[in-house]
């Protein structure tokens, strides 16, 4: 097992990797404001210029490509020009998009953002909820048993589009638990799916709760002294009965929960804040390599936290690349 967080990070290159959620596409308009619409209270920005990226669980995937050439993605998108555009995109990264199913009655999900000055002025959505026919089912469930036995991890990314259900859950559990491979789920709160026997849950703080079944509460100063953040947690950890959860906590770092250890928070390591879009994607592949990779749980979780905060300081949806973690991780 590698000692130190650059030796860990070294050691992603060796980890095969599979990512498996909703698919979808990116887009960034960039342009210039210098002016306020007649027509309404609005700025009215002139485009420079545009750009595409893989989103949701694609992006997983091209976070994961940035440290393994090993690398593989399961989902489906939609056989329109935009589901063409993502599949490209994968493919242009050398990920293996063999288990990406193309649909040609679905409309591929594309996030919209314009960007002005810097900074988001609007996000617009184009998203179609994906429902699984049995065919489709099956062959993802065939896709799943036979990537888990050629990888060392598998990321979940669960966007609410539909593509996970209760019943890929299950079966992505039992085959991770089968082959014993790492199993790193990023939940989305009002999917209500549970993922019994993953290896580390990542939700954010409000995720946690709702996920828990528990009402909000307002965020204590310090993480470790957030009685109900920390009830949630462990909550979440029982019901789902996972090793690991880590809550996201935005500018307060992140909080590790563990069985039978004390809870672990490491802070923000984000230097400047330009842009969130991506950033938990980010850190889910982080997390997962670095279990993978042998890494503690508490080192999986520093090196988690400092990949997002090296995110979250670039604009659009960013990937963190091998040497840019290495120096974040020697600067601790």
């Amino acid at each position: 097992m590698p000692d130190s967080l650059a030796g860990i990070v070294a050691a992603f290159r060796d980890q095969r990797v599979l990512a498996i959620g909703d698919l979808m596409l990116d887009e960034f308009i960039w342009g210039k404001v210098s002016r306020i619409s007649p027509e309404a209270p609005v700025p009215v920005v002139n485009v420079t210029g545009e750009s595409y990226y893989p989103g949701g669980a694609a992006n997983v995937a091209r976070n994961l490509r940035e440290f393994t050439a090993k690398t593989a993605v399961i989902g489906m998108v939609g056989a329109d020009p935009n589901g063409c555009r993502l599949l490209e995109l994968l493919r242009g990264c050398d990920i293996d998009t063999r288990g990406v199913q193309q649909d040609a009655g679905m409309r591929t999900t594309v996030k919209t953002r314009i960007i002005a000055r810097n900074q988001q002025v609007v996000r617009v959505d184009r998203e179609q909820r994906v429902e699984l026919s049995p065919e489709q089912a099956g062959r993802v469930a065939e896709q799943v048993e036979r990537a888990a036995r050629q990888v060392d991890a598998i990321v979940v990314a669960d966007y609410g589009k539909g593509f996970l259900n209760q019943a890929l859950a299950d079966h992505i559990c039992r085959v991770a638990a089968a082959e014993r491979r790492v199993l790193a789920v990023d939940p989305h709160p009002h999917t209500s799916l549970v993922w019994p026997g993953a290896t580390v849950i990542k939700p954010n703080r409000t995720e946690a709760f709702l996920a828990a079944g528990l009402p909000a509460a307002d965020a204590a100063i310090l993480p470790l002294e957030d009685r109900a953040l920390l009830e949630a947690g462990e909550r979440l950890r029982q019901r789902w009965d996972c090793g690991l959860v880590l809550i996201t906590l935005g500018e307060n770092g992140m909080l590790l929960l563990e069985a039978g250890r004390e809870p672990f928070h490491t802070p923000t390591r984000a230097k400047e804040v330009f842009d969130v879009s991506g950033a938990g994607d980010t850190a889910i592949s982080v997390l997962a390599l670095a279990l993978a990779a042998g890494a503690t749980p508490r080192q999986a979780a520093e090196l988690a936290n400092s990949a997002s905060g090296v995110a979250v300081g670039k604009l659009g949806t960013a990937t963190v690349s091998q040497e840019e973690l290495a120096t974040a991780a020697g600067n601790r």
